[in-house]
């Protein structure tokens, strides 16, 4: 059974999701980033970047234990130890990558500072918000225009791209997005909303998390304790 060291957060609903539609047994392990679990040494022997999520597959693909961290690498390693949601022939496969890396380079890094700036920030600095907001809105066009004449984010299949995307959506007003700019990928949106791996997936862990208000989950997660060397 893989072990899945996770919060209800985008990054870890995407590999939540992953597993849901693979079928794949699992187990979860709360951190709780806003309590400092991921600074934990034991987690950080699995991510030493102290991020979530990362798992722990008791057979991997020599037959011995593997850990993974960074839920991009996840995805594809699961795709790739199932057979799913990554196309066998080459074209596809690297179609499917370039998006998948479009999500981890620029969707989840771009809209998490939005998410920050307009709400976890403790000053509200009107060039952040501004420049985060409009590069949340030119990336949601990028996918619009995509998905204006595909079906799905990298062609005609659902893929670990689709996946990858889809939980940093679901904040689409935190990040200062009208929908109604955007009716392909609202469509597209919708349709994975839908499915009930999905579903099932971002269900995983959010009746433990918390809202971040409190100075103390703040200075983990945005202050000097972030940046202790460890």
């Amino acid at each position: 059974m893989i072990e899945v060291y996770s919060w209800a957060t985008p990054n870890g609903h995407k590999v939540h999701i992953m597993l849901e539609e693979c079928g794949l047994p699992y187990k979860v392990i709360p951190v709780d980033i806003g309590a400092g679990e991921q600074f934990d040494p034991k987690f950080l022997e699995i991510s030493p970047n102290n991020k979530i999520p990362a798992i722990v597959d008791p057979v991997g693909p020599d037959g011995q234990p593997i850990s993974l961290f960074e839920s991009g690498a996840i995805l594809v390693y699961l795709a790739a130890k199932t057979g799913k949601f990554l196309p066998a022939s080459d074209r596809g496969k690297f179609e499917t990558l370039q998006w998948l890396m479009f999500q981890m380079g620029g969707v989840g890094p771009m809209l998490g500072q939005a998410h920050h700036f307009r709400i976890y920030a403790p000053q509200k600095i009107d060039y952040a918000i501004e420049r985060y907001t409009n590069e949340a809105k030119r990336l949601y066009a990028v996918m619009d225009k995509r998905l204006a004449k595909s079906t799905y984010i990298a062609g005609p299949e659902y893929t670990i791209a689709d996946i990858a995307i889809f939980p940093w959506l679901r904040s689409w007003k935190n990040q200062g997005v009208d929908w109604n700019d955007y009716p392909h990928l609202k469509g597209w949106f919708d349709e994975i909303a839908a499915r009930p791996a999905v579903q099932r997936g971002v269900e995983v862990l959010t009746d433990r998390r918390k809202p971040l208000t409190g100075d103390k989950e703040r200075e983990i997660l945005f202050g000097a304790k972030q940046y202790e060397r460890r």
